[in-house]
């Protein structure tokens, strides 16, 4: 059996990757400081032999050196997540996402200069292309990136260095990594506590309090199933095309903010109503969004064939059942 490590693997992603795994036959270990995730994500597979379960902080040079060790796999998806805490916590920010993963990439390096490979995913994100112009965003386009004094995009900005950091131990050390760029994934598990905006909005319909829309709600975005999502990663673990490439993950279906407020109504079958509220009163005034984020998934579609199966109404009726149970 393989020995596969995850670190975040009790956050919202992780836990379902866990549960895959431990589904697959391998033996997982998972590192999480619970910061953002939750052990509560991991009760249904808690008590499986096959699971070892580290609470601590990868930022811990010792710890990552031991963990690493005698690992076939890594899935590195540990980071800052959500929008609430990126604006109001940068320093958080960017520690957590830059340092760990130099301390992954120089741990995995020991290992290739032991004449060892590990198979690493790199989870990144769509923030990465910052506020782009385009209707929809190659892997290949530029990164636009607004003023340091909007520190939302210190998450993009800190998650590119790690995309650089990665690609250079492609390069100078052939570390066989692959680097996916998620775009608002979601499902069963994710909490709204960090912004969300899917389980924050079923939330609030399944109690009849207003959902909440920021700004006009024309914001454009795509939502694509965590277990779509899983899936895709799985497969591009096992896809040697896909070593050392930028891959786009998630749905290309776009939709506004408003009208996933009230379609989540509409599932929910609930009597809110939507209720609109200024960037300013949610975040702060230097806060800057991103109007609309629609990937091209041409790439991902040429390695794997079509990633996606679930459409907005059924991730909406997962989300909302999971609430109700």
């Amino acid at each position: 059996m393989p020995n596969v490590l995850i670190t975040g693997g009790a956050g919202f992603i992780g836990s379902h990757l866990t549960t895959a795994l431990l589904a697959r036959g391998d033996q997982v270990t998972i590192v999480d400081d619970q910061s953002t995730g939750s052990a509560s994500n991991l009760a249904h597979v808690i008590d499986n032999p096959a699971l070892s379960y580290i609470q601590g902080d990868i930022g811990n040079e010792t710890l990552m050196n031991q963990v690493v060790a005698g690992q076939d796999q890594v899935y590195h998806l540990a980071a800052a997540v959500g929008v609430a805490l990126i604006a109001s916590k940068p320093i958080e920010t960017i520690e957590r996402n830059i340092y760990p993963t130099q301390l992954l990439m120089a741990a995995l390096r020991q290992r290739v200069e032991n004449g060892e490979s590990v198979r690493t995913f790199f989870s990144s994100t769509s923030e990465v292309y910052g506020k782009n112009p385009k209707e929809t965003w190659t892997e290949e386009d530029d990164l636009v990136f607004g003023a340091t004094t909007r520190p939302r995009w210190s998450y993009g900005v800190s998650k590119a260095i790690d995309e650089f950091l990665a690609l250079a131990c492609v390069k100078e050390h052939n570390l066989p990594i692959v680097i996916g760029r998620f775009f608002n994934v979601v499902g069963p598990r994710q909490t709204g506590a960090y912004g969300m905006v899917l389980p924050r909005f079923v939330q609030a319909a399944l109690q009849g309090e207003p959902l909440i829309v920021h700004d006009d709600g024309t914001q454009i975005r795509c939502f694509a199933h965590v277990q779509d999502v899983i899936a895709a990663v799985l497969i591009l673990m096992q896809t040697d095309a896909a070593v050392g490439e930028v891959i786009n993950i998630g749905s290309d279906t776009p939709i506004t903010i408003l009208e996933l407020a009230n379609k989540v109504i509409e599932v929910c079958d609930s009597k809110s109503q939507v209720e609109f509220q200024t960037y300013t009163d949610a975040y702060d005034e230097s806060f800057e969004d991103i109007r609309r984020r629609v990937p091209d998934l041409t790439k991902i579609s040429n390695l794997i064939g079509a990633p996606n199966h679930c459409g907005i109404e059924q991730i909406i009726a997962d989300v909302r059942d999971e609430f109700n149970r």
